[in-house]
């Protein structure tokens, strides 16, 4: 076997990264230490339907691909046995769904990310997964947008409503005097 086999497949790898993290709206990065195959499986499992991916790589071409998609502060998060979870999408459910996982299995730890090119901290990518699901959002801006035509509609239907009254008891007093 030759070098060259490994230097291309590691090439590889650091081009996988690399086109993941462009790809990607968020990045999460979390240490797995102790963690059992079948935990990675659930852990896995739980974020694809989130709308996550989970994926491990060796934390120098993983260095070496986050350097290349212009995010060098994760290559600082990049540090013991890591993992990375690239969201596309709902950014909160995948942050969320990872934040729940670590809840119930101590030896997940999130560590931070990035959204964009911006670099989150632990409590960031906390701080995210409170946040309301992305339909969830739309729907309370929707409801925001919709209340006020609700109350112009209303009023506008109070007008004729308000005056076809006046007249009835108008016509009422007549026939009774």
């Amino acid at each position: 076997m030759t070098t060259e086999n490994p230097r291309a497949e590691k090439v590889a790898v650091v081009e996988e990264v690399t086109a993941k993290l462009q790809a990607a709206d968020a990045v999460f990065v979390a240490e797995y230490r102790g963690m059992s195959v079948g935990q990675l499986a659930s852990l896995r499992k739980q974020l694809r339907t989130a709308g996550g991916e989970y994926k491990v790589y060796k934390n120098t071409l993983a260095s070496f691909g986050a350097h290349n998609a212009g995010l060098d502060g994760l290559a600082d998060l990049l540090v013991g046995p890591s993992g990375m979870t690239f969201a596309t999408g709902d950014i909160a459910a995948v942050a969320k769904a990872l934040r729940d996982a670590a809840k119930t299995n101590p030896f997940l730890i999130i560590k931070g990310g990035t959204m964009g090119s911006t670099l989150l901290s632990a409590k960031d990518v906390e701080a995210l997964a409170d946040l309301p699901s992305r339909d969830t959002l739309l729907a309370m801006f929707a409801g925001a947008l919709q209340a006020p035509l609700v109350k112009t509609a209303g009023l506008l239907q109070a007008l004729p409503r308000n005056m076809a009254y006046g007249l009835k008891a108008l016509i009422d007093q007549k026939e009774a005097a």
